[in-house]
């Protein structure tokens, strides 16, 4: 059995345990292509614990534990004891007896932490305020797929100083690409999560020029929707368009960790135009997750097992 391993940040797995994952999605896409049958969690159980709703997460999770052979339970703190009060290490200590791996999706990063304290099977952040490892695992796989390794590549993020953006900067650091982070003022990233990989920009266009990737989300994360107004007045000049993906480079893809509102963060001729890749980058949550899952309860997996 390997030793228990968390994934609450996408820096808890070393550069090259990832670079292992996104080789293991290679193979487990390939075979799920093929229509070849790969069950090598047969009869283990996915605990998915939901406090924030979700589209993506909860499918690519149930879909891919399914597809390895094994099984996926819901639980959502609206109809279970999470959500009357129950403290979090007594469900940690229950749920982790019943289940052999455990996927949450929540608002506090601190809510995460303290059920893996207390939790004996691994704990798969699915998306906190804080991080969303899972997507830009997914991210960066889609990266290499299409373009090779994005060590010494420049990624532009353009729009809010969120959790799909604190990840990008862990990923610049462990993956060594450059990050050019542009956000409207009163929306700049904490400055102690700033890297010597990531550099600031006030003007988007400057962030998106000479870039491999431009990348972006909602302009209101769910928790902020009282926001919502106040920052479609502030994000109107940090639209993903035309002209801006035109600063980048000619061969430059465009990612969107989704659902996206075409006319606000990005042009409908950019997510539906030929850089863009959201579609693979979408189905890749399935494929890297599943990874994730073989990882997390087999280790790794020698050339002989395949």
């Amino acid at each position: 059995m390997p030793r228990l391993r968390h994934f609450l940040q996408l820096r808890d797995l070393s550069r090259r345990e990832l670079e292992y994952l996104f080789a293991r999605a290679r193979w487990i896409k390939g075979r799920f292509r093929r229509y070849r049958r790969y069950w090598p969690l047969e009869d283990r159980t996915l605990a998915m614990i939901f406090e924030k709703q979700s589209t993506r997460t909860r499918l690519s999770f149930e879909a891919g534990m399914h597809q390895l052979g094994g099984a996926a339970i819901f639980l959502s703190t609206r109809d279970s004891q999470l959500g009357r009060g129950e403290p979090v290490e007594d469900a940690a200590q229950v749920i982790s007896r019943m289940c052999d791996v455990v996927m949450i999706r929540t608002f506090e990063q601190e809510t995460l932490e303290r059920f893996a304290a207390r939790s004996r099977v691994p704990v798969i952040n699915g998306l906190t305020n804080e991080y969303h490892p899972c997507q830009i695992l997914a991210d960066v796989y889609t990266y290499i797929e299409h373009r090779g390794a994005i060590g010494g590549r420049t990624v532009a993020w353009i729009g809010d100083s969120n959790n799909v953006c604190n990840t990008w900067i862990q990923a610049a650091s462990i993956f060594d690409f450059r990050l050019n982070v542009s956000t409207p003022p009163g929306y700049e990233v904490e400055s102690e999560r700033m890297t010597s990989n990531v550099e600031a920009f006030a003007d988007p266009m400057r962030a998106a020029k000479g870039a491999h990737l431009v990348t972006t989300d909602v302009w209101t994360s769910m928790g902020f929707e009282a926001e919502n107004e106040a920052r479609k007045r502030d994000f109107e000049d940090w639209q993903v368009d035309a002209e801006m993906m035109r600063a980048a480079r000619k061969d430059a893809l465009f990612m969107h960790c989704l659902p996206a509102h075409r006319g606000e963060e990005v042009a409908a001729g950019v997510i539906d135009g030929p850089q863009s890749v959201v579609w693979d980058e979408a189905e890749n949550r399935l494929h890297a997750q599943k990874a994730l899952l073989e990882f997390l309860l087999l280790g790794r997996i020698t050339s002989r097992k395949r």
